[in-house]
Protein backbone atom coordinates (compact mmCIF):
# COMPACT_ATOMS: atom_id res chain seq x y z
CA UNK A 1 0.00 0.00 0.00
CA UNK A 2 1.33 3.44 -0.82
CA UNK A 3 1.86 5.89 1.99
CA UNK A 4 -0.64 8.67 2.40
CA UNK A 5 0.22 12.06 3.71
CA UNK A 6 -1.92 14.90 4.80
CA UNK A 7 -0.80 18.42 5.04
CA UNK A 8 -3.12 21.03 6.32
CA UNK A 9 -1.66 24.36 5.86
CA UNK A 10 -4.65 25.25 7.51
CA UNK A 11 -3.46 27.67 9.58
CA UNK A 12 -3.78 30.61 7.71
CA UNK A 13 -6.20 31.17 5.09
CA UNK A 14 -7.67 34.59 5.43
CA UNK A 15 -5.60 36.86 7.55
CA UNK A 16 -6.92 39.31 9.99
CA UNK A 17 -5.35 42.50 10.63
CA UNK A 18 -6.27 45.15 12.96
CA UNK A 19 -9.94 45.64 13.66
CA UNK A 20 -11.38 49.10 13.33
CA UNK A 21 -13.19 51.55 15.49
CA UNK A 22 -16.35 50.11 14.12
CA UNK A 23 -15.31 46.70 15.39
CA UNK A 24 -15.64 45.56 18.96
CA UNK A 25 -12.66 46.33 21.17
CA UNK A 26 -12.45 44.13 24.23
CA UNK A 27 -10.36 46.70 26.04
CA UNK A 28 -9.15 50.17 25.25
CA UNK A 29 -6.35 52.10 26.88
CA UNK A 30 -4.96 55.57 26.44
CA UNK A 31 -1.26 56.27 26.11
CA UNK A 32 0.60 57.41 29.19
CA UNK A 33 4.16 57.87 30.35
CA UNK A 34 3.81 54.75 32.46
CA UNK A 35 2.59 52.32 29.83
CA UNK A 36 3.11 50.86 26.36
CA UNK A 37 0.05 50.44 24.14
CA UNK A 38 -0.34 47.37 21.93
CA UNK A 39 -3.21 46.69 19.53
CA UNK A 40 -4.04 43.04 18.87
CA UNK A 41 -6.39 42.30 16.01
CA UNK A 42 -7.80 38.81 15.79
CA UNK A 43 -10.81 37.00 14.34
CA UNK A 44 -13.15 36.74 17.28
CA UNK A 45 -15.89 36.14 14.69
CA UNK A 46 -15.90 35.18 11.03
CA UNK A 47 -14.45 32.31 9.01
CA UNK A 48 -11.26 32.05 11.06
CA UNK A 49 -12.74 32.60 14.51
CA UNK A 50 -11.38 29.26 15.76
CA UNK A 51 -7.86 30.35 14.83
CA UNK A 52 -8.40 33.74 16.41
CA UNK A 53 -9.40 32.16 19.71
CA UNK A 54 -6.24 30.02 19.77
CA UNK A 55 -4.04 32.97 18.85
CA UNK A 56 -5.59 35.17 21.55
CA UNK A 57 -5.19 32.51 24.22
CA UNK A 58 -1.57 32.01 23.24
CA UNK A 59 -0.85 35.73 23.26
CA UNK A 60 -2.20 36.23 26.77
CA UNK A 61 -0.20 33.30 28.10
CA UNK A 62 2.89 34.43 26.19
CA UNK A 63 2.59 37.86 27.77
CA UNK A 64 2.35 36.25 31.18
CA UNK A 65 5.40 34.08 30.52
CA UNK A 66 7.59 36.78 28.98
CA UNK A 67 6.89 39.30 31.76
CA UNK A 68 7.05 36.75 34.60
CA UNK A 69 3.41 37.44 35.36
CA UNK A 70 3.88 41.18 35.89
CA UNK A 71 2.51 42.44 32.55
CA UNK A 72 5.26 45.05 32.74
CA UNK A 73 8.39 45.87 30.75
CA UNK A 74 10.98 48.43 31.79
CA UNK A 75 8.76 49.32 34.73
CA UNK A 76 5.87 50.18 32.42
CA UNK A 77 2.55 48.35 32.04
CA UNK A 78 1.67 46.79 28.69
CA UNK A 79 -1.86 47.92 27.88
CA UNK A 80 -3.51 45.79 25.21
CA UNK A 81 -6.53 46.65 23.10
CA UNK A 82 -8.16 43.57 21.54
CA UNK A 83 -10.20 44.09 18.38
CA UNK A 84 -12.34 41.73 16.32
CA UNK A 85 -11.65 42.06 12.59
CA UNK A 86 -14.48 39.62 11.76
CA UNK A 87 -12.10 37.94 9.27
CA UNK A 88 -12.82 40.85 6.95
CA UNK A 89 -10.11 42.82 5.16
CA UNK A 90 -11.90 46.17 5.07
CA UNK A 91 -12.71 45.95 8.77
CA UNK A 92 -9.13 45.08 9.58
CA UNK A 93 -7.61 47.85 7.49
CA UNK A 94 -9.93 50.46 8.98
CA UNK A 95 -9.05 49.19 12.42
CA UNK A 96 -5.34 49.41 11.72
CA UNK A 97 -5.72 52.98 10.55
CA UNK A 98 -7.74 53.83 13.64
CA UNK A 99 -5.18 52.33 16.02
CA UNK A 100 -2.33 54.07 14.23
CA UNK A 101 -4.29 57.32 14.35
CA UNK A 102 -4.61 56.92 18.12
CA UNK A 103 -0.84 56.72 18.39
CA UNK A 104 -0.34 52.96 18.68
CA UNK A 105 3.19 52.02 17.64
CA UNK A 106 2.81 48.24 18.01
CA UNK A 107 0.16 46.18 16.26
CA UNK A 108 -0.10 42.40 16.21
CA UNK A 109 -2.50 39.61 15.47
CA UNK A 110 -3.75 38.47 12.12
CA UNK A 111 -5.00 35.11 10.92
CA UNK A 112 -5.72 35.77 7.24
CA UNK A 113 -2.96 36.16 4.67
CA UNK A 114 -5.13 38.37 2.47
CA UNK A 115 -5.69 40.81 5.32
CA UNK A 116 -2.06 40.75 6.45
CA UNK A 117 -0.87 41.76 3.02
CA UNK A 118 -3.18 44.78 3.08
CA UNK A 119 -2.10 45.85 6.55
CA UNK A 120 1.64 45.43 6.09
CA UNK A 121 1.93 48.50 3.81
CA UNK A 122 0.26 50.60 6.51
CA UNK A 123 3.03 49.62 8.91
CA UNK A 124 5.67 50.83 6.46
CA UNK A 125 3.82 54.02 5.56
CA UNK A 126 3.28 54.99 9.18
CA UNK A 127 6.47 53.54 10.72
CA UNK A 128 4.78 51.24 13.25
CA UNK A 129 5.79 47.71 14.24
CA UNK A 130 3.50 45.04 12.85
CA UNK A 131 3.79 41.40 13.97
CA UNK A 132 1.47 39.07 12.06
CA UNK A 133 0.13 35.89 13.62
CA UNK A 134 -0.87 32.62 11.92
CA UNK A 135 -1.12 34.10 8.39
CA UNK A 136 1.00 31.81 6.20
CA UNK A 137 1.53 33.70 2.94
CA UNK A 138 5.15 33.77 1.81
CA UNK A 139 4.65 37.38 0.73
CA UNK A 140 4.53 38.54 4.36
CA UNK A 141 8.22 37.68 4.65
CA UNK A 142 10.23 40.59 3.28
CA UNK A 143 7.12 42.77 2.95
CA UNK A 144 8.87 45.75 4.54
CA UNK A 145 11.18 46.82 7.34
CA UNK A 146 8.38 47.16 9.90
CA UNK A 147 6.58 43.85 9.25
CA UNK A 148 7.44 40.62 11.07
CA UNK A 149 5.70 37.28 11.44
CA UNK A 150 5.14 35.11 14.51
CA UNK A 151 3.99 32.03 12.58
CA UNK A 152 5.41 29.83 9.86
CA UNK A 153 5.07 30.44 6.13
CA UNK A 154 3.80 28.32 3.26
CA UNK A 155 7.20 27.41 1.84
CA UNK A 156 8.16 25.85 5.17
CA UNK A 157 5.13 23.60 4.87
CA UNK A 158 5.94 22.70 1.28
CA UNK A 159 9.61 22.01 1.97
CA UNK A 160 8.53 19.62 4.70
CA UNK A 161 6.12 17.91 2.31
CA UNK A 162 8.52 17.70 -0.63
CA UNK A 163 10.56 14.90 0.91
CA UNK A 164 7.60 12.56 0.64
CA UNK A 165 7.36 12.65 -3.15
CA UNK A 166 9.74 10.07 -4.57
CA UNK A 167 10.91 9.71 -8.14
CA UNK A 168 10.54 12.21 -10.99
CA UNK A 169 7.94 13.21 -13.53
CA UNK A 170 4.99 12.84 -11.15
CA UNK A 171 1.66 14.63 -11.51
CA UNK A 172 0.78 16.80 -8.52
CA UNK A 173 -2.56 18.59 -8.04
CA UNK A 174 -3.02 21.32 -5.45
CA UNK A 175 -6.60 21.31 -4.15
CA UNK A 176 -7.07 24.70 -2.53
CA UNK A 177 -9.37 27.60 -1.74
CA UNK A 178 -9.69 30.61 -4.04
CA UNK A 179 -7.82 32.93 -1.67
CA UNK A 180 -4.41 34.44 -1.10
CA UNK A 181 -3.66 31.49 1.16
CA UNK A 182 -4.75 28.90 -1.38
CA UNK A 183 -2.99 30.41 -4.37
CA UNK A 184 0.09 31.04 -2.25
CA UNK A 185 0.25 27.33 -1.53
CA UNK A 186 -0.07 26.52 -5.22
CA UNK A 187 2.74 28.94 -6.05
CA UNK A 188 4.97 27.42 -3.39
CA UNK A 189 4.26 23.84 -4.48
CA UNK A 190 4.90 24.76 -8.10
CA UNK A 191 8.19 26.43 -7.22
CA UNK A 192 9.48 23.80 -4.79
CA UNK A 193 8.03 20.54 -6.09
CA UNK A 194 7.63 21.62 -9.71
CA UNK A 195 11.27 22.64 -9.63
CA UNK A 196 12.18 19.00 -8.98
CA UNK A 197 10.82 17.81 -12.33
CA UNK A 198 7.17 17.21 -11.43
CA UNK A 199 4.05 18.66 -13.11
CA UNK A 200 1.90 20.79 -10.80
CA UNK A 201 -1.72 21.78 -11.45
CA UNK A 202 -4.41 23.51 -9.39
CA UNK A 203 -8.09 23.00 -8.59
CA UNK A 204 -9.36 26.05 -6.73
CA UNK A 205 -12.63 26.16 -4.75
CA UNK A 206 -14.49 29.44 -4.06
CA UNK A 207 -14.57 30.45 -0.40
CA UNK A 208 -18.36 30.75 -0.67
CA UNK A 209 -18.83 27.18 -1.92
CA UNK A 210 -21.11 24.90 0.08
CA UNK A 211 -21.38 22.02 -2.40
CA UNK A 212 -17.95 20.49 -2.97
CA UNK A 213 -19.05 17.57 -5.13
CA UNK A 214 -18.17 19.15 -8.52
CA UNK A 215 -14.67 20.00 -7.30
CA UNK A 216 -14.19 16.55 -5.79
CA UNK A 217 -15.14 15.04 -9.15
CA UNK A 218 -12.58 17.25 -10.90
CA UNK A 219 -9.96 16.06 -8.45
CA UNK A 220 -10.85 12.42 -9.02
CA UNK A 221 -10.67 12.86 -12.79
CA UNK A 222 -7.26 14.54 -12.55
CA UNK A 223 -5.59 11.16 -11.90
CA UNK A 224 -2.85 12.73 -9.81
CA UNK A 225 0.07 10.89 -8.25
CA UNK A 226 -0.05 13.26 -5.31
CA UNK A 227 -2.86 15.51 -4.06
CA UNK A 228 -1.80 18.48 -1.98
CA UNK A 229 -4.67 19.96 0.04
CA UNK A 230 -4.40 23.57 1.25
CA UNK A 231 -7.53 24.39 3.24
CA UNK A 232 -8.51 26.60 6.16
CA UNK A 233 -11.68 27.39 8.03
CA UNK A 234 -14.90 25.74 9.08
CA UNK A 235 -15.74 24.08 5.74
CA UNK A 236 -12.97 21.46 5.98
CA UNK A 237 -15.30 18.75 7.27
CA UNK A 238 -17.76 19.11 4.40
CA UNK A 239 -14.92 19.22 1.91
CA UNK A 240 -13.34 16.00 3.19
CA UNK A 241 -16.73 14.31 3.19
CA UNK A 242 -17.13 15.15 -0.50
CA UNK A 243 -13.70 13.73 -1.29
CA UNK A 244 -14.58 10.56 0.59
CA UNK A 245 -17.85 10.23 -1.33
CA UNK A 246 -15.83 10.30 -4.55
CA UNK A 247 -13.63 7.51 -3.17
CA UNK A 248 -10.53 9.67 -3.47
CA UNK A 249 -8.99 8.39 -0.25
CA UNK A 250 -9.06 4.84 -1.59
CA UNK A 251 -7.43 5.75 -4.90
CA UNK A 252 -3.79 5.46 -5.90
CA UNK A 253 -2.79 9.07 -5.16
CA UNK A 254 -0.83 10.05 -2.09
CA UNK A 255 -2.69 12.74 -0.15
CA UNK A 256 -0.66 15.48 1.43
CA UNK A 257 -2.20 17.96 3.82
CA UNK A 258 -1.42 19.55 7.13
CA UNK A 259 -2.91 18.56 10.45
CA UNK A 260 -5.43 21.15 11.53
CA UNK A 261 -6.81 21.95 14.98
CA UNK A 262 -8.07 19.04 17.09
CA UNK A 263 -11.73 19.81 16.44
CA UNK A 264 -11.18 18.84 12.79
CA UNK A 265 -9.70 15.39 13.41
CA UNK A 266 -13.04 13.57 12.96
CA UNK A 267 -13.41 15.29 9.57
CA UNK A 268 -10.73 13.03 8.12
CA UNK A 269 -13.18 10.17 8.50
CA UNK A 270 -12.46 6.47 8.76
CA UNK A 271 -9.17 6.91 6.90
CA UNK A 272 -7.65 9.20 9.55
CA UNK A 273 -5.28 6.67 11.09
CA UNK A 274 -3.92 5.69 7.65
CA UNK A 275 -2.62 9.16 6.83
CA UNK A 276 0.71 10.78 7.54
CA UNK A 277 0.37 14.46 8.34
CA UNK A 278 2.59 17.51 8.38
CA UNK A 279 2.15 19.93 11.23
CA UNK A 280 3.77 23.10 12.44
CA UNK A 281 2.61 22.30 15.98
CA UNK A 282 1.02 19.63 18.13
CA UNK A 283 1.45 20.07 21.84
CA UNK A 284 3.00 16.62 22.38
CA UNK A 285 5.80 17.15 19.83
CA UNK A 286 8.20 19.81 21.20
CA UNK A 287 10.60 19.08 24.02
CA UNK A 288 11.17 22.51 25.52
CA UNK A 289 10.63 24.08 28.92
CA UNK A 290 8.53 26.80 27.30
CA UNK A 291 6.16 24.24 25.82
CA UNK A 292 6.04 22.40 29.15
CA UNK A 293 5.01 25.65 30.85
CA UNK A 294 2.36 26.39 28.22
CA UNK A 295 0.86 22.90 28.47
CA UNK A 296 0.86 23.09 32.26
CA UNK A 297 -0.96 26.43 32.27
CA UNK A 298 -3.71 25.16 29.99
CA UNK A 299 -4.08 21.85 31.78
CA UNK A 300 -5.08 23.85 34.85
CA UNK A 301 -8.14 24.87 32.81
CA UNK A 302 -8.76 21.37 31.52
CA UNK A 303 -7.35 22.32 28.10
CA UNK A 304 -4.25 21.79 25.99
CA UNK A 305 -2.64 24.06 23.36
CA UNK A 306 -3.94 23.87 19.81
CA UNK A 307 -2.32 24.52 16.46
CA UNK A 308 -2.17 28.34 16.59
CA UNK A 309 -1.69 28.82 20.32
CA UNK A 310 2.11 29.08 19.84
CA UNK A 311 1.74 31.80 17.19
CA UNK A 312 0.04 34.10 19.68
CA UNK A 313 2.55 33.08 22.36
CA UNK A 314 5.51 33.90 20.11
CA UNK A 315 3.96 37.22 19.14
CA UNK A 316 3.94 38.18 22.82
CA UNK A 317 7.53 36.99 23.27
CA UNK A 318 8.62 39.13 20.32
CA UNK A 319 6.87 42.26 21.55
CA UNK A 320 8.19 41.93 25.10
CA UNK A 321 11.74 41.26 23.88
CA UNK A 322 11.62 44.24 21.52
CA UNK A 323 10.43 46.59 24.27
CA UNK A 324 12.99 45.27 26.76
CA UNK A 325 15.86 45.62 24.32
CA UNK A 326 14.84 48.97 22.82
CA UNK A 327 13.85 50.35 26.24
CA UNK A 328 11.17 52.32 24.40
CA UNK A 329 8.42 51.81 21.85
CA UNK A 330 10.29 53.66 19.12
CA UNK A 331 9.48 51.51 16.06
CA UNK A 332 12.94 51.72 14.49
CA UNK A 333 14.55 50.57 17.72
CA UNK A 334 11.97 47.79 18.04
CA UNK A 335 12.82 46.59 14.53
CA UNK A 336 16.53 46.52 15.34
CA UNK A 337 15.81 44.54 18.51
CA UNK A 338 13.89 41.85 16.61
CA UNK A 339 16.21 41.35 13.64
CA UNK A 340 18.36 38.30 14.36
CA UNK A 341 16.50 37.49 17.59
CA UNK A 342 17.07 33.83 18.57
CA UNK A 343 14.88 32.47 21.35
CA UNK A 344 13.25 29.44 22.91
CA UNK A 345 9.57 29.26 21.93
CA UNK A 346 6.97 26.54 22.59
CA UNK A 347 8.06 24.74 19.39
CA UNK A 348 11.76 24.95 20.23
CA UNK A 349 14.51 27.30 19.03
CA UNK A 350 13.23 29.99 16.64
CA UNK A 351 15.20 32.65 14.78
CA UNK A 352 14.08 35.86 13.08
CA UNK A 353 16.24 36.10 9.96
CA UNK A 354 17.44 39.71 9.78
CA UNK A 355 17.57 39.96 5.98
CA UNK A 356 13.84 39.41 5.36
CA UNK A 357 12.23 38.70 8.78
CA UNK A 358 11.47 35.05 7.95
CA UNK A 359 10.67 33.11 11.14
CA UNK A 360 12.86 30.00 11.12
CA UNK A 361 11.39 27.25 13.29
CA UNK A 362 11.03 23.48 13.73
CA UNK A 363 8.39 21.59 11.74
CA UNK A 364 6.84 18.21 12.54
CA UNK A 365 5.68 15.01 10.83
CA UNK A 366 2.85 13.28 12.67
CA UNK A 367 0.13 10.68 12.30
CA UNK A 368 -3.22 10.23 14.02
CA UNK A 369 -3.71 7.23 16.27
CA UNK A 370 -6.84 5.96 17.98
CA UNK A 371 -6.64 6.04 21.77
CA UNK A 372 -9.59 5.33 24.05
CA UNK A 373 -11.98 6.10 21.23
CA UNK A 374 -10.32 9.42 20.34
CA UNK A 375 -7.85 10.46 17.66
CA UNK A 376 -4.56 11.75 19.06
CA UNK A 377 -1.42 12.91 17.24
CA UNK A 378 1.75 10.83 17.38
CA UNK A 379 5.12 12.29 16.41
CA UNK A 380 6.95 10.67 13.48
CA UNK A 381 9.82 13.11 13.14
CA UNK A 382 11.03 16.70 13.51
CA UNK A 383 12.68 19.00 10.98
CA UNK A 384 15.01 21.31 12.89
CA UNK A 385 14.90 25.10 12.87
CA UNK A 386 17.03 25.50 9.74
CA UNK A 387 16.01 22.42 7.75
CA UNK A 388 12.99 24.09 6.14
CA UNK A 389 14.33 27.65 5.89
CA UNK A 390 12.86 29.39 2.83
CA UNK A 391 15.17 31.13 0.38
CA UNK A 392 16.14 34.66 1.41
CA UNK A 393 14.10 37.34 -0.35
CA UNK A 394 14.90 41.01 -0.82
CA UNK A 395 13.11 43.41 1.50
CA UNK A 396 10.45 45.14 -0.56
CA UNK A 397 9.76 48.20 1.56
Amino acid sequence: MRHRFTKVLLGTALFMLLGGTATVAARSHHSSAGSYNVGVIYSRTGLLSAYGAEELEGFKLGLKYATNGTNQVNGKTINVTYVDDKTDAATAVNAAKDLIGQGYKIIGGTDSSGIALQVAPLAAQNHVLYVSGPAASDAITGANKYTFRAGRQTTQDVLTAASYLKGAGKKVVVFDQDSVFGHGNFAAVKAVIGGKGHTVGEISVPLTATDFTPFAQQLKNANADLIYIAWAGTTAGAMYKSLDQQNIFNGSADIVTGLAERATYPAYGDQATKFHFLSHYVYTAPKSKVNDWLVQQLRKRGQVPDIFTPDGFVMAQMIVHALQTAKSDDPDKLVSALEGYKFLAPKGIQVIRPQDHAMLQPMFRVKLASKNGHLVPALLGTANTYATAPAVVAMRG
